[in-house]
């Protein structure tokens, strides 16, 4: 019996200088049965010329090209090409191991698994740390599915998922991705893999979650250092998900609490892309007052830089050190990041850890107080109970955009 086909997806924009990798990962794989789809967004470098090259060369490769429409635009189009029995989505500057493919078809066909949830390995320069689901590896059916479902948004305290968000290291069949690939919303750019993934594993009768990480999920220099747009354009972007992901959840069974599970997704990320701060008045998410104080940020990461950049707007206190293990890499990036170590000498109020995931957060707070930093000076993110309420002022554009011009008028006045 033949093996089915499986459709690999491939959204790229302007990165010829990464593309050649991906596909010949793809093109290299065990499982030989394959259509390759790549999806030219638009670019305006040599993406386009690399494409056409490789679908001369390999009769399973098609290239589709179309006006740039991000991410989820793109997605959609080769989605609406595709053939396959099972889809699997490849960014193109990552790159998969040779028996990625082959590794989750099994797990697939094995189980009779309806989708297939994965790992991945980060590559960041010359070092590589692997990331698996909180959720125990296993087959999910029955009882057990409902569980899953009751925790693959948050998985235990604020904030951590149980599956992860990614579409990119996971095998769909087609029938469970078809609709909640074609509906996301395309205005979608943060996000938008959560707002496929999780309504595609609802669409499950039986899924698989395995520790594979043979997806490699490349950190090229150039998205290390995160664009700090005005929290009033983060805001809007976040009301785009949020509006889309809890009509979602109203269609679902209440007992499976989606909703509360959205409200706490999508939190998460407002806390990162606002530094942890909201404009429109002196509310911070850490659960001491550090204003006009001499703090330290742990953490090089999204959150970490949008602290820094939050920061030089308001002038609310003076960063003095920046931390993080991977100095080295942000040094690279031009970015001015000490080693941890570096901070038993120097002179500080307190210390920002800069992450919303309780696990790592506790990870850092150990490593520091073993360093020999007291534990009132180490602040961690802390959410109020009223998350909802919180929620409603952190994409509360109007007052939002207000208070930035407000603030921008007085930094003028002082110029």
């Amino acid at each position: 019996m033949k093996d089915p086909l499986i459709s690999v997806i491939v959204p790229i924009y302007m990165i010829d200088r990464y593309i050649g990798i991906c596909i010949e990962s793809i093109i290299s794989q065990t499982y030989r049965n394959l259509e390759i789809i790549l999806v030219d967004d638009g670019s305006k470098d040599r993406c386009s010329e690399i494409c056409d090259l490789y679908a001369k060369k390999d009769p399973r490769v098609r290239v589709i090209h179309k006006p740039n429409g991000g991410l989820v635009s793109a997605r959609k189009a080769g989605l609406q090409q595709s053939n396959g029995a099972y889809i699997n989505y490849v960014d193109g500057d990552d790159w998969i191991g040779p028996g990625f493919i082959e590794g989750l078809y099994t797990a697939a066909s094995t189980s009779g698994a309806d989708m297939v949830c994965a790992g991945h390995t980060r590559d960041l320069f010359s070092k590589s740390a692997h990331f698996t689901n909180a959720l125990p590896a296993g087959i999910y059916e029955g009882e057990r599915l409902k569980w899953l479902w009751q925790n693959m948004i948050l998985f235990g305290s604020f904030y951590r998922p149980g599956i992860s968000t990614y579409v990119w290291n996971k095998l769909f069949k087609r029938e469970v991705l078809l609709a909640p690939q074609s509906s996301v919303d395309s205005r979608i750019s943060i996000g938008e893999d959560g707002a496929v993934t999780y309504p595609a594993l609802l669409n499950c009768k039986r899924v698989v979650v395995t520790d594979n990480v043979a997806y490699h999920y490349r950190q090229r220099e150039d998205s290390m250092l995160k664009q700090s747009a005005s929290y009033s354009v983060e805001a809007q972007k976040l009301k785009y998900l949020y509006d889309y992901m809890m009509r979602w959840s109203q269609s679902t069974a209440p007992e499976l609490d989606i909703a509360s599970q959205v409200t706490d997704y999508i939190l998460s990320i407002a806390i990162m892309r606002s530094g942890g701060r909201l404009p429109q008045d002196d509310f911070s998410t850490f659960d001491t007052a550090y204003y006009g104080k001499d703090v330290v940020i742990y953490s090089a990461g999204t959150f970490g830089q949008q602290l820094i950049a939050r920061f030089k707007e308001t002038g609310h206190c003076n960063v003095v050190a920046w931390l993080d293990d991977d100095y080295w890499e942000y040094r690279r990036c031009y970015m001015d990041v000490d080693p941890v170590e570096s901070i038993t000498s120097i002179d500080y109020d307190y210390v920002l850890i800069a992450a919303v995931d309780p696990g790592v957060a506790k990870s850092v707070k150990k490593r520091l107080l073993d360093l020999g930093i007291s534990a009132e000076r180490i602040l961690t993110v802390s959410v109020l109970d009223d998350k909802e309420g919180l929620m409603s002022r952190f994409l509360d554009t109007d007052t939002i955009k207000v208070e930035e011009a407000k603030r921008k008028r007085e930094v003028l006045s002082h110029a």
